[in-house]
């Protein structure tokens, strides 16, 4: 017996819970940006930590993402067709059993000179919010944010 299409089942009273799980959603999602945006204020990001193995994902994106300028702005179209789809989910897929929610979705600034904002921020999965921001504490490129809440407490 086929059950048909996902979600094909569903009845009304249970759609309702969709709208409930989205909002949950968008709460973690912001947390997560506050959070890593408080934590950036109060240390240089050259200074910071995002796992217990920022140096072997620094290493292997280095390796696999060899052309990735980290001052630029993402290209989100290239990130998200067919092929940078494939190239992303490969580098993911080897943190699965490495790192806690690898593959919940988050919020990634497409460039490391903005604040988070509607139109400055991309979808993006936790392994390539890590990878790309490792990349960005290493060259300092997130330092700024510290000294710019530092010279504010003055």
């Amino acid at each position: 017996m086929s059950l048909g299409p996902p979600g094909a089942q569903l009845s009304p009273e249970q759609a309702d819970n969709f709208e409930d799980i989205e909002k949950q959603f968008a709460v973690k999602v912001v947390q997560h940006m506050s959070t890593y945006w408080s934590i950036l204020e109060k240390v240089p990001g050259s200074k910071l930590r995002l796992t217990k193995i920022d140096d072997e994902i620094y290493e292997h994106f280095q390796k696999e993402f060899p052309d990735f300028d980290a001052k630029a702005t993402i290209n989100e179209d290239e990130m998200k067709s067919k092929a940078g789809k494939e190239r992303w989910r490969n580098f993911i897929n080897q943190y699965e059993k490495k790192v806690d929610d690898f593959n919940f979705g988050t919020m990634l600034r497409a460039n490391p000179a903005w604040e988070y904002g509607e139109k400055e921020t991309i979808f993006a999965v936790r392994m390539q919010f890590y990878a790309v921001e490792i990349v960005r504490n290493r060259q300092g490129l997130n330092d700024w944010i510290y000294e710019k809440a530092q010279s504010q407490k003055s």
